[in-house]
């Protein structure tokens, strides 16, 4: 779900962020200048009316699928109920738009550790009501079950 966007104005990444319950109208993105491999690649800055302040921060990360460069992180501040985790795809010259999705829940065992087996996924369609050669089969009446 896109829940907002950043544009480059005048040589700064300014933005927004809305949602039903929360509306920061003003963020900036702050390139981090580091050496260190683990450091964020953007600060997430909120005007709060009087100054900058930093909620958040982006790393940049790589679609396995498709090879495409996006920002993903997370914004956090005590007015907000909980961390909000997001992503931003574009670029700085076309723009950024910020995208949300819910994290999936923890499934856990008994004993309190990760489940590691999925669950296998079906995707056929099943037996079909078709001949081999596509003539519909009328072998079974409709029959409405009892309750």
């Amino acid at each position: 779900m896109n829940i907002g966007s950043f544009a480059l104005k005048n040589g700064q990444i300014i933005g927004s962020i809305a949602t039903a319950t929360i509306d920061l109208h003003r963020l900036g993105l702050r390139p981090v200048d580091s050496s260190n491999d683990k450091a964020p690649f953007y600060e997430i800055m909120a005007w709060n009316g009087k100054r900058w302040a930093q909620i958040g921060a982006l790393w940049e990360a790589t679609s396995n699928s498709t090879g495409e460069v996006f920002y993903q992180g997370r914004l956090d501040d005590p007015s907000l109920p909980e961390p909000l985790q997001v992503m931003l795809f574009g670029d700085v010259e076309e723009g950024f738009r910020v995208v949300w999705n819910r994290p999936a829940p923890v499934r856990q065992n008994m004993d309190g550790t990760r489940q590691s087996r999925r669950r296998q996924r079906d995707d056929s369609f099943g037996e079909g009501n078709a001949t081999e050669d596509g003539r519909i089969t009328q072998d079974e009446e409709d029959h409405i079950p009892a309750f």
